[in-house]
């Protein structure tokens, strides 16, 4: 349904305001953890405001996306920014941890809707052919945060206080909330209306029980706990597929993936997730270690992987939407994330800091070739009324990937490094001040075993995004159309 300029204008100024609050709440909250949890006097529970928010985030995005197929996602988007903005005074005001920490999960679970009702809105109002432009300036929202996140929140933290960081969404929501209440058409949900409540349950209770496995595995304490969630985690994933087979309208859509263009894009988008969303985390440390840099010069490496997804994900968005075509990006994406990938496991330590940081934004321009794009190419390949499902369904995939293969590389660093270490150095209490300290020889010696722990592990990411290059290769040639797809659709329309 086509809109006005200026309504179209509104919608995205609204639709990129909340997507920029949910995503900030992923990083601005991790510099002020310390000082939350000292006032709360709860240090022991202090991962949870983190987990909790991730969590409630990953496992409502398959649910929220069938609804918003079921009810429309108009009204799911609205109800879930109204519950963001209560769920974020409700944090600011939070006297204890467990008020917290729930208050977060909230946060999560409306930051869910807010994600995929936006990507869902955009799909109904625009062509495919319009659509990268504008999915890109959407999908800006994570990189600037992450950009940005870890210092606004480190300053509103010393010159406002820890309860602002919450507090600070209340007048750009409401300010959203307006436009939307504005811009955002009625849309018509889908004829059926049925709701697949087996799947959810299943589902969630798999993903709970697979994130608690990964939190508690590193814990010797939590070992059994770990293992016992880990069991529940394969029984309620194996009830979870049962059930998607026999539902008539399931919240994941598997028979979709029969579809060559769904099934490269759902691929892809899981290694953004597994590739590099997973490794940047871990960058500051290596570079702190391998490179003896301090804290803060540290996190220029990642900083250049973000800002190169930032420039290619707009310059790709921009391409698409002018030429419509689409498959050149992820092939020629996939290969750079690669090829850098590759060239990062080979760099000896001791280069000047320039040289990975060059070498980390090729590989995030790689990867911005088709973050936001494939979100655009999956949705112009299914039926309108699974727009929902779908886009959930791709996202999550990245999550999970994400989730997963940093809980893999965290445990693969602390036993590698543990394995190589010599007697006297404690891997669990290192630190990189105190490698700093140390004498030039133990320095190039510690130096030299993070390369080698990090060395194979750029080389497996470097496999993951070969597997992305050949997903992208099978991905059938299409155009993207001019016209509103209001009924099924099936593989893009060859050039």
């Amino acid at each position: 349904m086509p809109l006005t300029p200026l309504r179209l204008r509104l919608l995205v100024a609204s639709l990129l305001t909340v997507s920029f609050l949910g995503a900030l709440d992923h990083t601005v909250v991790s510099t002020s953890l310390a000082t939350v949890a000292g006032e709360l006097g709860a240090l022991e529970h202090m991962s949870w405001v983190v987990v909790g928010y991730t969590l409630a985030s990953t496992v409502l995005l398959p649910v929220l996306g069938k609804l918003g197929d079921v009810v429309g996602p108009r009204s799911i988007f609205l109800v879930s920014l109204v519950a963001f903005l209560a769920a974020s005074l409700a944090c600011g005001f939070a006297p204890s941890m467990v008020w917290l920490i729930v208050g977060r999960v909230l946060q999560g679970m409306s930051s869910a809707g807010l994600q995929l009702m936006s990507q869902t809105i955009m799909a109904q109002v625009t062509t495919p052919r319009q659509r990268p432009r504008y999915m890109a300036i959407i999908g800006a929202a994570f990189p600037i945060a992450i950009l940005i996140g870890p210092v606004l929140g480190g300053l509103i933290t010393d010159f406002w206080g820890w309860q602002w960081i919450f507090w600070v969404n209340l007048p750009f929501g409401v300010a959203a909330l307006v436009l939307a209440v504005f811009a955002i058409p009625h849309i018509a949900p889908g004829a059926r209306r049925s709701f697949d409540g087996a799947g959810a349950v299943t589902f969630t209770i798999a993903l709970v029980a697979l994130v608690l496995a990964v939190t508690w595995l590193p814990d010797p304490g939590l070992r059994l706990g770990a293992l016992v969630a880990t069991t529940i985690a394969v029984l309620a994933f194996a009830g979870f597929v049962l059930a998607e087979m026999r539902a008539p309208e399931p919240i994941v859509p598997f028979r979709l993936l029969r579809n060559r263009t769904v099934g490269a894009s759902i691929a892809l988008s899981a290694i953004i997730g597994v590739g590099i969303f997973s490794i940047t985390a871990y960058l500051p440390t290596y570079f702190q270690m391998a490179y003896r840099t301090s804290a803060t010069v540290s996190g220029l490496v990642p900083i250049a992987t973000v800002f190169g997804m930032l420039v290619s994900n707009l310059t790709t968005g921009h391409l698409a939407s002018r030429t419509g075509r689409y498959r050149a990006f992820p092939i020629l994406g996939t290969a750079l994330g690669a090829m850098g990938l590759v060239v990062m496991a080979a760099l000896p330590v001791g280069l000047p800091l320039w040289v990975p940081m060059l070498v980390m934004f090729v590989v995030g321009v790689g990867t911005g070739a088709f973050m936001s794009l494939i979100i655009t190419v999956v949705q112009s390949a299914v039926p309108s009324s699974e727009t929902g499902a779908i886009t959930a369904t791709t996202n999550l995939v990245r999550q999970i990937g994400a989730t997963v293969t940093t809980a893999i590389i965290g445990g693969v660093v602390g036993f590698g490094v543990g394995a190589l270490l010599p007697g006297g150095l404690d891997a669990a209490s290192l630190t990189p001040q105190q490698v700093h300290g140390m004498d030039a020889a133990t320095q190039l010696l510690v130096a030299g075993i993070y390369r080698d722990v990090f060395a194979p592990i750029f080389l497996a990411l470097s496999a993951v995004y070969l597997v992305g290059f050949i997903a992208a290769l099978m991905m059938p040639q299409g155009r993207l159309s001019d016209e509103h797809v209001s009924a099924a659709a099936t593989e893009p329309l060859p050039a």
